[in-house]
This record gives structure tokens, C-alpha cells and sequence, in this order.
């Protein structure tokens, strides 16, 4: 009997992390390690950036990078597993939506998919305003325009 190869496709997925609270380097490297696990093959990583808090007042720089991962899994799932990350490494949620923070994983891009749901937006809905994204972005896509 004649064995059927069966080819799943891998997504490819830009993300976006950042961390002001404690050693920022280090839970950068930490998250990048946890979607190694859990999401799929990180095939490269930016280098990190500092960078001022934007969108509110604080005294803790952050530390940001981006990456780039191939992954079985769909954008909810993917979702569902960053925010799993986040809990897991202490991320607090509150109502607040600018905050110190811990560890925070942001899609950017997933394929070249345009997707808009109450838990997602691809692409990430303020990447363009943002040059703690666009910064690591442009690094690994030299071809993103700012």
C-alpha cells in the first residue's frame, strides 16, 4: 500500500516583544525561548532596542525587539499561546491599556493575511505608529517601508 505524504502548511508570523519591568533583556530572551516551545521555529531574531515608553508617563526604559517565527499553528491559536507567555512570565492584566510591563507579545503580521476580529487585527492596527515595532521590524524586512 502506497503511503500519502500529507503537507502542512507553516505560517509565518512577525512578532513584536517589549519589557520594562526587571532584567528586560533577559525576559526578552525568556519569551523568545517560550514561543520556541510553544508556537514554532524561531527562524530570526532582531537585535534589542531601548526605547521611551510611548502612549504613557513612566520612568522604566523598554527594551523591544521583533522575530520572526514558522508555526502550524492559526492566528487565534498563535494568540492564545502569547498571551499564555505573558501570564506565565507575570504579565498582570488590568483595564489599563498603557502600563509598566513585564513581557509584552504583539502580532504584527501572519502570512500576508489582512484579518479583523474583537480579539485580533493583523496587521497590528498601530505598527505603523510605532517606531519600538517599526525599529526590529526593518531590521529583519529591509523592504518595510516606515
Amino acid at each position: 500500500m502506497e503511503k500519502k505524504l500529507i503537507s502542512i502548511k507553516k505560517h509565518t508570523v512577525y512578532i513584536a516583544l517589549g519589557s520594562n519591568i526587571g532584567d528586560k533583556s533577559k525576559n526578552l530572551s525568556s519569551a523568545i525561548e517560550e514561543i520556541k516551545t510553544l508556537i514554532g521555529e524561531v527562524t530570526e531574531v532582531s537585535s534589542f532596542f531601548e526605547n521611551e515608553p510611548q502612549g504613557f508617563e513612566s520612568d522604566n526604559i523598554f527594551v523591544n525587539a521583533c522575530l520572526i517565527c514558522k508555526t502550524h499553528l492559526n492566528p487565534l491559536a498563535t494568540l492564545k499561546e502569547l498571551k499564555n507567555i505573558e501570564k506565565k512570565m507575570g504579565r498582570k492584566k488590568t483595564n489599563e491599556v498603557y502600563k509598566d510591563r513585564i513581557i509584552d507579545l504583539d502580532i504584527i503580521f501572519f502570512d500576508k493575511l489582512i484579518y479583523k476580529s474583537e480579539k485580533l487585527t493583523i496587521p497590528h492596527k498601530e505598527y505603523k505608529n510605532r517606531s519600538f515595532v517599526l525599529i526590529p521590524l526593518k531590521e529583519l524586512s529591509p523592504f518595510l517601508e516606515k
